[in-house]
């Protein structure tokens, strides 16, 4: 009894643990998300699986010309066949019967020399460097979305904050009003309309808060993590603003060959050149070296074969009726479909790159310009409140003031989203992360 009540102790002090372990809360900044993201990302998981498959493909390609050595054993049951033969016309026939025979063997083999090999060996190698590249543009994507989900949860935050103090000014300026109307001073409809107000900005506020948590799910989607993980951000929009959003950004120089894409279909003229070569080396001949030894487990009776062999094989290629010759065609075409490809890869990049770069510009200037109003729509509102306050204008005065206000600080955290997003364009096109 004492053993179980021991059992039944550590069993619930694990599960409490392990309750205590899934509350703790995620602090990142937008470094560290990136960090994590690398690690922990289930695409980059399977992307490092696969470069680490390429490399063993490469060791199965060489292996196989490196010397295999096989071993059998067999047996052989005639079921009592015999044969017989005349020396002569005068002589009795000769009769050999066939008599169970079992036989052991060892092979050894070595290829010498094969060009398909040779060139099959660069290939593997070349299609690991595709991995490798690809892994590298996945970890580019992974780290652009996580970046955009940390951005969108920041703006959404910020949103939120700005609607719930929205909606406490109505709250309070409705409560003024409602106490003005109570005192026959104003109509009774004026405290109605701010109500009216009131239910339209808990719609928002509720709509708002569903995607702040839409963007902490995207977030954890791409850290690895469970839904039920908590995490807490610790940069804030300030510190981005004054990191990313810079005019600066446009002296840059478009490098198209730093960009992924252009790096990846680069490779794949590579190897589209290299499968020239593997079939060209078809019409080259194959030489292996061989050895086999045979251990006669039961005898025939007549036997006269060696137990030891040694030998060369050389298979050289002649005539093939145009077979290797449309394979090289073919390897040929697919070479010249590969450099077509990367002369509009680098069009359409340099064209995106441009348009990206405007956009940037349009929305940095947009951008300082929703500064200045969210600058001139709080002064506006400050002198409302304060006209309010001595009873020069009515309640949906300030209301409309305190709304214009409001709306210039959402459409401000909104360009900002779209230049700080814009700003992230232009880095990963040039793979600068």
């Amino acid at each position: 009894m004492n053993d179980y009540l021991k059992i039944t102790i550590c069993c619930i002090l694990i599960l409490c643990s392990n309750v205590l372990k899934a509350q703790e809360t995620l602090t990142l900044s937008l470094d560290s998300s990136i960090v994590y993201a690398i690690e922990h990302n289930k695409i980059l998981i399977s992307s490092k699986l696969t470069i680490d498959k390429s490399s063993q493909k490469i060791k199965e390609t060489i292996s196989q010309g490196l010397p295999q050595i096989n071993a059998s054993v067999d047996y052989n049951n005639f079921l009592g066949a015999e044969a017989e033969f005349k020396i002569s016309e005068m002589a009795p026939p000769a009769v050999i019967e066939f008599n169970p025979t079992s036989n052991a063997k060892l092979s050894v083999s070595q290829l010498v020399f094969s060009g398909s090999y040779y060139v099959g060996i660069q290939l593997s190698k070349l299609a690991k460097t595709i991995t490798e590249q690809s892994y590298q543009k996945d970890e580019l994507n992974v780290k652009e979305q996580t970046i955009q989900a940390y951005y969108m949860i920041l703006v959404s935050e910020k949103l939120l904050k700005i609607r719930l103090e929205n909606k406490n000014n109505i709250q309070l300026i409705y409560e003024k009003t409602n106490n003005l109307a109570n005192t026959g001073i104003i109509e009774l409809t004026e405290p109605k309309k701010l109500l009216i107000i009131i239910t339209s900005i808990d719609n928002a506020i509720k709509a708002t808060e569903r995607q702040v948590e839409m963007g902490y799910n995207l977030l954890r989607l791409q850290l690895g993590l469970s839904s039920e993980q908590e995490i807490k951000l610790t940069t804030d929009l300030e510190m981005l603003e004054q990191k990313f959003v810079t005019q600066s950004l446009m002296d840059d120089t478009f490098n198209i060959e730093n960009n992924m894409d252009y790096k990846l279909i680069s490779m794949q003229g590579d190897i589209a050149q290299k499968n020239i070569k593997l079939k060209r080396a078809a019409y080259l001949p194959t030489l292996a070296a061989y050895y086999s030894y045979t251990e006669k487990l039961i005898k025939p009776k007549f036997d006269l074969s060696p137990n030891q062999v040694v030998g060369l094989s050389l298979n050289i290629p002649i005539f093939s009726s145009g077979f290797r010759k449309y394979q090289v065609n073919q390897a040929k075409t697919d070479y010249y479909i590969s450099l077509n490809n990367k002369e509009l890869l680098t069009d359409q990049l340099t064209l995106q790159e441009k348009q990206l770069r405007y956009n940037y510009k349009n929305l940095y200037e947009q951008f300082q310009n929703q500064k200045a109003n969210v600058e001139i729509a709080k002064e506006v509102f400050d002198k409302m409140n304060l006209k309010y306050e001595q009873g020069i204008v009515s309640s949906l005065e300030l209301t409309s003031a305190n709304n214009e206000y409001l709306n210039a600080e959402s459409a401000y955290a909104g360009i900002l989203l779209q230049l700080l997003n814009a700003e992230l364009s232009l880095r990963k096109i040039n793979s600068n992360f």
